[in-house]
């Protein structure tokens, strides 16, 4: 079916997470097969080559699991004999993808109340940046083992989505057992056409949608349509492509895709801004000198705890904070890497001084500029509706 899809071009990017579902990873007779896992990891690293990153979020742990049990493994949807089948397969999983990267892989198990969590969000958010500064794979997977209610229909589709955002990446690749979006399901319907791009997720686009196509995986294209839409709402455009076909994998590293492109609808920068204009803030500010004040007016500073004059009211680690110049006027607004007690003993030292003064460090920044907006670029994007 990909032959009859027109190819487009692709916006240039810089950072990408792409998610495998099980049903790429799953041999017929059990357990795992780099059938087609291959060339997603060629892709992977041609991309690398060209001074690009990716962040992989793969399924498969469930489907390696029960192939390792074999004839005990437990049938049924039992929450607790899943958990257990997830817990039993990460290993081979990752072990597939290490034996197809020549870079190392590192494994990542987040919960949704990880990304819900502001600190441990942060905590996460940390951990990746410095996995891809490392140069390392990052394989992303939900943590079924301690999860009660995520794990669920279409899991890893939403995960990859709020991974996105998590890691401010360009673009969100879902690699499929299906080529596009059609019209209708076209293993159903030999009139279902593919669509090439969608430019919003009208609920007539969303009515298309159909079930699970796979009997291995737990998602379907109407999870593939949640993920897109998480994704635009963060200013990350999605593009569904079949991982089946190795020229359109390979093609990607082209800057080509065959398959069906989610426009964002609005900047990744105007989703950030927005989400810091009208998130609430903690009780706290931070006040800041007359250098720090014409570092961040530039955007592309982060507050150094050496700008820091002093701390008002109380705020935790990952809280939303404002921050004032000497005179008390608000100038901008982040999240802060460090809680209100820690940033007071932190106050004009040097980055360096950190993990002499707390004992610890959670970065050289009080505030990443990732994580801030000055209320000039907060201004500048004007009303989004959300």
């Amino acid at each position: 079916m990909s032959d009859a899809i027109s190819v487009q071009a692709l916006p240039s990017w810089r950072r990408a997470v792409l998610k495998v579902g099980s049903n790429l990873l799953a041999a017929d007779g059990g357990g795992l097969t780099p059938r087609y896992a291959a060339a997603l990891a060629g892709f992977i690293q041609s991309s690398r080559a060209a001074g690009r990153q990716v962040v992989l979020v793969s399924s498969g742990a469930v489907a390696a699991g029960r192939a390792q049990l074999r004839a005990h493994a437990p049938s049924g949807g039992d929450l607790a004999a899943k958990q257990a089948l997830a817990a039993l397969g990460q290993a081979p999983m990752i072990a597939l993808w290490q034996s197809l990267s020549p870079c190392p892989v590192a494994q990542v198990l987040l919960t949704h109340d990880d990304l819900r969590n502001r600190r441990r969000y942060l905590n996460a958010r940390t951990t990746l940046r410095e996995l891809l500064a490392l140069d390392v794979l990052p394989v992303v997977n939900e943590n079924d083992t301690v999860a009660v209610d995520e794990l669920k229909l279409g899991d890893n589709d939403n995960l990859a989505a709020i991974v996105a955002a998590l890691v401010d990446a360009d673009l969100l690749l879902i690699a499929s057992d299906i080529d596009a979006l059609y019209t209708a399901d076209p293993r159903r319907d030999p009139s279902a056409v593919p669509l090439v791009r969608v430019e919003s997720l009208t609920p007539d686009i969303v009515a298309m949608a159909g079930g699970s196509g796979s009997a291995v995986g737990t998602g379907g294209m109407r999870t593939k349509l949640e993920a897109a839409a998480k994704a635009a709402a963060a200013g990350v455009p999605t593009a569904l492509f079949s991982g089946r076909h190795d020229d359109t994998v390979a093609a990607l590293a082209q800057g080509q895709l065959r398959g069906t492109y989610f426009a964002a609808g609005r900047s990744r920068m105007q989703a950030r801004k927005y989400w810091l204009r009208h998130a609430p803030s903690a009780p706290g500010r931070i006040k800041v000198d007359a250098g720090a004040v014409t570092a961040l007016a530039s955007g592309r500073a982060s507050l150094l705890p050496g700008g820091v004059l002093e701390v008002a009211g109380d705020f935790h680690r990952g809280d939303l904070v404002e921050i004032v110049d000497a005179s008390g006027r608000a100038i901008a607004r982040g999240l802060c890497q460090y809680g209100a007690t820690e940033v007071k003993r932190l106050a004009g030292r040097h980055s360096r001084d950190i993990d002499v003064v707390l004992g610890y460090s959670y970065g050289a920044e009080i505030v990443h500029r990732d994580d801030l907006a000055t209320l000039a670029e907060i201004e500048s994007t004007g009303d989004i509706d959300a």
